[in-house]
């Protein structure tokens, strides 16, 4: 599985102009889907979104950042459908966060070394989790389907689901803290993030609501603070 003929997987030959206005509809999806699922009761997360609509990364690093992402993405599929589902990479200023599981070491050292080849990227964390082929088919199946039997493999997807939406919910609503900046996955319990934090403050609210989120069992963070 690769991308459709004549489309560069990695961005470089689209113009800025195509890449930033397809950005600019990806926000106002978003932010349309905030309001509309917004009551009264929610009227602060909506202006709390609009106002944090905004990164602290200049415009330059998001392209560069998307672009290595879709790098990613593409490389994972072509190796390997499943490892476009099984494995997550998020980008933050050129440091790139792998996370997700496989069921053998061979696979993930494929992984980061495919990303590493990529000159751009600055540096590579690698989270990627190894389990068992018997749970790595559960999870795989559950990311799929989200649907049939329960199985500890449904079971710990639906539960990394709930958990990151409830960090969503909290960092969202917190007026502290500019949740835009900052990127998480949950993967078996275990929550990782990468970003930048405003102040040394804003990352310890930040771990504090991760921490206090029901089923988190890990914290493992790659946020950097904001040079003074």
């Amino acid at each position: 599985m690769g991308w459709p003929r004549g489309i560069d997987p990695d961005f470089q030959n689209i113009p800025d102009q195509i890449v930033r206005q397809a950005l600019v509809r990806a926000c106002a999806v978003g932010m349309a889907l905030v309001i509309a699922l917004g009551t009264g009761g929610c009227t602060t997360i909506v202006f709390e979104a609009a106002k944090k609509a905004r990164e602290d990364r200049v415009t330059d690093h998001q392209f560069t950042d998307t672009r290595i992402g879709a790098g990613i993405l593409s490389g994972l599929a072509d190796k390997d459908r499943n490892l476009f589902f099984d494995v997550n990479a998020d980008v933050w200023e050129k440091r790139v966060l792998l996370t997700g599981t496989v069921a053998d070491a061979r696979a993930r050292r494929d992984v980061v070394q495919m990303v590493h080849a990529d000159k751009r990227v600055l540096k590579v964390h690698d989270e990627i989790q190894v389990v068992s082929h018997e749970e790595q088919a559960r999870r795989s199946d559950a990311t799929k389907k989200k649907n049939g039997t329960p199985k500890e493999g449904i079971d710990r997807v639906v539960s990394d689901v709930w958990i990151e939406t409830r960090i969503s919910a909290q960092l969202i609503s917190t007026s502290d803290i500019t949740s835009v900046n900052y990127r998480w996955r949950s993967v078996r319990s275990v929550v990782y993030l990468i970003g930048r934090a405003q102040s040394r403050g804003e990352l310890k609210a930040v771990l504090e609501i991760v921490r206090a989120t029901e089923g988190v069992s890990q914290i493992r963070s790659f946020v950097e603070v904001k040079p003074v």
